[in-house]
């Protein structure tokens, strides 16, 4: 799986251009490069303590959403501790910030990896990010765990996927809105590799669904104007908007909705990454719209009350849980079991682990499992609905957890060649 998939994505030249900012960051390799000896490690296991990075943007636009993700790690980091710690060493976080600029994020891992000599690196958020990281955690056999959702067509055996893969948040989302009846769709995004990709699936999924997409608008993710790709919005007339803006340009965007005078009473909107962390802080009332997400607050697991109130009691606490927390918090508690069942903190062989074995946490979503040859975490599916408290109703749930399918190998209407073809452009 990973020799002949380990390269990412794009969707046209003008995508590689505009939007994923990685041939700096070598984003791409090679399928047939024979991979090259790493580095030896620097991790130092003869103590009692073992050390472990967070990159997390703790300043700029993506600040919004990391900054909780970032302290999630830390509760779980103190949990883990409490308990004994991992195969009895106790974690010694090494925080970075990426401070949403991908070159930095590149640079933090390297200082991380060959300077701190953690054993692993926990965070990134948008897909930029997480491409700049690659790279670099490969070169020096590291391991990297991504907690949010993104556009698949990617696996890595440096790379644990926790959040969801393009088969468990955008198919089900699509498949929601037919059944709501949406005839016409509309799609904004931010300008780089995941809102590109994602949108480039969703019309291909639409055209079998049979919905229109009258509309597609971008604007770099440090940029908070919407009003003039707004006002495309109102021209077009959709049944709903499809949404994959990420931090704090979805003010902007929410903002300018509202003053053109949509409403989700006649445009509603349909978001990836809106969820009960920004929901709030969108600067207006954002009740009736809708999210597609793996966990909200409101899902009703034996586990997601006491780490709800876990969550509320820890020093500095936003007070609401979301999604790509909730994934975070898992990813260390799927690392820990990971270590002790390959009885090692070596790379290899907790790879060889994950193969071997089933690796499972009782999530606060639920039991998750995790796929040992793609990285990727089988995950439940569901829609909310925002309220007036700015939690979310859920209105739709998988009626079990979904298997990860990061290439969507299993769906005819994406077909070989398609896939193939969009791998390619990546160079």
């Amino acid at each position: 799986m990973f020799n002949s998939r380990n390269r990412t994505l794009s969707v046209t030249a003008a995508a590689l251009a505009t939007g994923l900012l990685l041939s700096s960051c070598g984003g791409a390799t090679t399928k047939d490069a024979a991979p090259s000896a790493a580095p030896k490690s620097c991790v130092d296991t003869s103590g009692d303590t073992i050390k472990l990075g967070f990159l997390n943007s703790l300043t700029g636009g993506m600040a919004i959403s990391e900054k909780t993700v970032s302290k999630t790690l830390h509760m779980a980091a103190d949990e883990i501790n409490a308990s004994g710690g991992i195969l009895g060493k106790k974690i010694v976080p090494i925080q970075e910030d990426g401070a949403t600029d991908w070159p930095t994020f590149a640079e933090k891992e390297e200082k991380l990896l060959t300077k701190d000599c953690v054993a692993a690196t926990f965070g990134g958020w948008t897909s930029s990010s997480r491409k700049a990281v690659k790279p670099v955690v490969e070169k020096y056999n590291g391991l990297f765990f991504y907690p949010v959702q993104y556009e698949g067509l990617e696996s890595s055996k440096n790379i644990y996927y926790t959040g969801a893969t393009t088969n468990q948040q955008i198919i089900p989302a699509m498949d929601f809105l037919k059944k709501q009846g949406v005839k016409t769709l509309f799609l904004a995004g931010s300008d780089y590799v995941f809102p590109r990709t994602a949108n480039a699936i969703i019309k291909l999924y639409a055209k079998q669904l049979g919905i229109k997409i009258v509309g597609e608008e971008y604007v770099p993710l440090d940029k908070a104007d919407w009003t003039t790709q707004v006002a495309k919005i109102v021209k077009a007339k959709p049944d709903f908007i499809f949404n994959t803006i990420n931090g704090s340009s979805n003010v902007g965007f929410i903002k300018a909705y509202y003053d053109a005078g949509l409403s989700p009473k006649t445009t509603p909107i349909i978001s990836v990454s809106i969820a009960e962390e920004e929901a709030p802080a969108m600067g207006h009332d954002v009740s009736g719209n809708y999210a597609s997400w793996n966990y909200f607050q409101s899902l009703k697991t034996p586990t997601n009350p006491k780490f709800i109130a876990d969550w509320k009691k820890y020093p500095g606490s936003s007070g609401v849980t979301s999604d790509p927390m909730e994934a975070a918090y898992d990813s260390l508690y799927l690392y820990k079991a990971l270590v002790e069942k390959a009885g090692s903190f070596d790379v290899d062989k907790i790879n060889a682990a994950a193969k071997a074995n089933k690796i499972t946490f009782n999530a606060p979503e639920g039991m998750i499992t995790l796929d040992g040859d793609n990285h990727h975490i089988y995950k439940p599916g569901h829609i909310g609905r925002i309220n007036k408290d700015n939690q979310f109703d859920i209105v739709w749930s998988s009626p079990e957890f979904i298997k990860p399918d990061p290439y969507l190998e299993g769906y005819d209407w994406f077909p070989a060649a398609t896939r193939d073809a969009l791998v390619k452009a990546a160079g």
